[in-house]
């Protein structure tokens, strides 16, 4: 059989395929944004009741977090932009190679995003916190030593850097999948010649 019908090479099951590369791809993406807010977002306000003036400055992770969400996004239109629809005659154009081709670049985004958002989450959480204990173990010994409770500026700097890159390195795991993703998306193939 070298030469397969077009029902065999681009069946009606096709677009369903792209198409929940897209809901995956969003769904699962804004569920790890999710996951690492709500999980960094407690960790601030826990903090802020020890250190209120570093809940600004601890709010990288909440940012790192939200960006996963426009991953999935991006990925999803692009892939919506893809899905091709029937001919005049009724004919189904959308191959089976390129809805599973959208399919894995929904499922490549959407997981990535779930993953980086769960680890921006939990190194956030433990980052938020240790800057907030360090903060008020500073401001204690140092009141303690001088005796007017004023924080020599730069001892908690290296822990807020170290957050900063572990968020940076977390959200890479998003942007791999965003690359891989697009990359995937571009694996067309359309029944009729066009």
């Amino acid at each position: 059989m070298d030469n397969p019908s077009a029902f065999d090479t681009c069946p009606t099951i096709a677009p369903f395929l792209g198409y929940a590369g897209v809901a995956l791809s969003i769904i699962l993406a804004n569920t790890g944004a999710a996951m690492g807010t709500a999980r960094a977002g407690v960790g601030i306000m826990q903090s802020g009741i020890k250190s209120p003036d570093l809940v600004w400055r601890n709010l990288i992770p909440i940012v790192m977090a939200g960006v996963n969400g426009i991953y999935g996004l991006i990925t999803s239109i692009v892939v919506l932009g893809s899905i091709a629809m029937p001919a005049m005659g009724g004919n189904n154009r959308y191959s089976l190679y390129t809805g599973c081709a959208h399919l894995a670049a929904g499922l490549c985004c959407g997981l990535s995003g779930l993953g980086s958002g769960a680890c921006i989450g939990i190194a956030g959480d433990a980052a938020i916190m240790a800057c907030g204990s360090y903060d008020v173990e500073s401001k204690r010994s140092i009141g303690r030593r001088r005796g007017d409770g004023k924080k020599k500026s730069g001892g908690g700097e290296k822990l807020f850097v170290a957050m900063v890159l572990v968020q940076v390195f977390a959200g890479n795991i998003a942007l791999y999948g965003l690359i891989a993703s697009i990359i995937l998306s571009q694996q067309i193939f359309y029944c009729g010649g066009e």
